[in-house]
Parts: structure tokens; C-alpha cells; sequence
């Protein structure tokens, strides 16, 4: 069985299998509570955290563009709602802009679809993640936050059988649990760690999976 942590994520004895991988990009889904927990995620990240964070948080049809202004106002890391053809860069958060699904193209690139709900969301995690995990196979983290629906679930799934990372939101830590609950009941997940710890955890497999990246050059 994988290696879960249920409180803040241990910074020694991560996994063989876990150190082995080399993290290119990080996926994120989010729904109730979510401005919230995106705050405290983001906001504890450093600037020069070296991962793209790509986020659907679900909003509705009408919504603007004032949680990427908000979230980029109030943390270190740059946040942006996405573009459509938008080049995926280090240390950029892209998210999901209203009414439109976010998807990972190949080339490193992200694009919009107006294609038809999913999971009753449009954005929908479950479209960024499962797009995400055909593009960086093993080499993508996914995040289940906080949420009042299933969406996402899916999407972890295929990260977990690409052989990417999987990270939930304890459940018992969430504003809305459902979400967290139905990743956790969807597939072994890796880590399971409060929002508290959610940002460290990131850092702690981000640096050791940039060094054996360089090893293996």
C-alpha cells in the first residue's frame, strides 16, 4: 500500500517508488470552500516554487476573472486565469476561467472547450485531470480539495494508473467533504494531509523530484 500521511506529510521516508518520479506539473481540483482553501494552499508556496499548478475551482457561468486577481494579489506565486493556448510554465498558477473546461494540450500548452458538462461542471477537475495525466503520465501531482460533489474522482484515478501522484484533502479538514470522500473511495491514494500540510508536502516532492531529474540527464 502506498504511503499516506493523515496530518502534516513526513519530510523523511517518503516512498522508494515516490522519490523515484520526477514531478513536471501539478493539477488541482476544488470546489466547495474552495477560495478558501486555495488562499492558504497557494498562499504558502514561495515564488520560486518550480512546478505550473494548474486549478479548476467550480464556478459559475457568470463568474469573472476576480479569483485569479484575488489569489494573485495575496500570494508570493503568480496566478493567472488561463488562456487558451497559454505556453504551461514553472512557477505559474493557471485557472480554469468560467464556463470553460481547462485541458492540457500536448507541447506543454493549455486549451479551453466549451465542450458539454461534465460531472454537472463546466469547468470540471475530472476534464483538467484526466487530459493533464495523458500528457505527464508520471509525471504529474494531482489534488483533490475540498468539495461538495464527486468530480475529480475519475480524473485521480487516471493519474493513479499513469502513474502520477495522488494527494486528498483530509476529509475531516474540508469545508465540504464529498469530494475528498469519493477520491479516497475512487483510488489508493498516496498522501492524505490537511490543507495545513498540503503546501509543505508540495515542496517537500517537488525539490527531490527536480534533483532526480538532473541525475538522470
Amino acid at each position: 500500500m502506498a504511503s499516506t500521511t493523515n496530518a502534516m506529510p513526513r519530510q523523511q521516508g517518503l516512498p522508494r517508488e515516490t522519490v523515484a518520479r520526477t514531478s513536471q506539473a501539478v493539477v488541482v481540483g476544488v470546489s466547495t470552500g474552495g477560495v478558501h482553501a486555495l488562499q492558504k494552499l497557494l498562499g504558502q508556496l514561495p515564488a520560486d516554487f518550480p512546478l505550473p499548478i494548474l486549478i479548476v475551482q467550480h464556478i459559475g457561468p457568470e463568474a469573472g476573472s476576480g479569483l485569479a486577481k484575488l489569489l494573485d494579489v495575496r500570494c508570493a506565486l503568480r496566478v493567472k486565469e488561463a488562456d487558451d493556448q497559454d505556453e504551461i510554465l514553472p512557477g505559474m498558477a493557471y485557472l480554469a476561467p468560467a464556463n470553460y473546461h481547462l485541458l492540457v494540450e500536448q507541447g506543454g500548452f493549455l486549451s479551453l472547450s466549451a465542450d458539454p458538462h461534465v460531472n454537472f461542471a463546466r469547468p470540471s477537475v475530472d476534464v483538467l485531470f484526466e487530459s493533464a495525466a495523458a500528457v505527464f503520465g508520471p509525471s504529474l501531482i494531482g489534488i483533490v480539495l475540498t468539495g461538495a460533489n464527486f468530480d475529480g474522482s475519475r480524473g485521480l484515478r487516471t493519474i493513479k494508473q499513469k502513474g502520477g501522484i495522488a494527494i486528498v484533502q483530509d476529509p475531516a479538514d474540508a469545508e465540504a467533504r464529498q469530494m475528498p470522500d469519493s477520491a479516497l473511495a475512487a483510488t489508493e491514494v498516496d498522501h492524505v494531509v490537511s490543507l495545513d500540510g498540503m503546501a509543505v508536502l508540495l515542496q517537500t516532492l517537488a525539490p527531490r523530484h527536480l534533483a532526480a531529474r538532473q541525475e538522470d540527464r
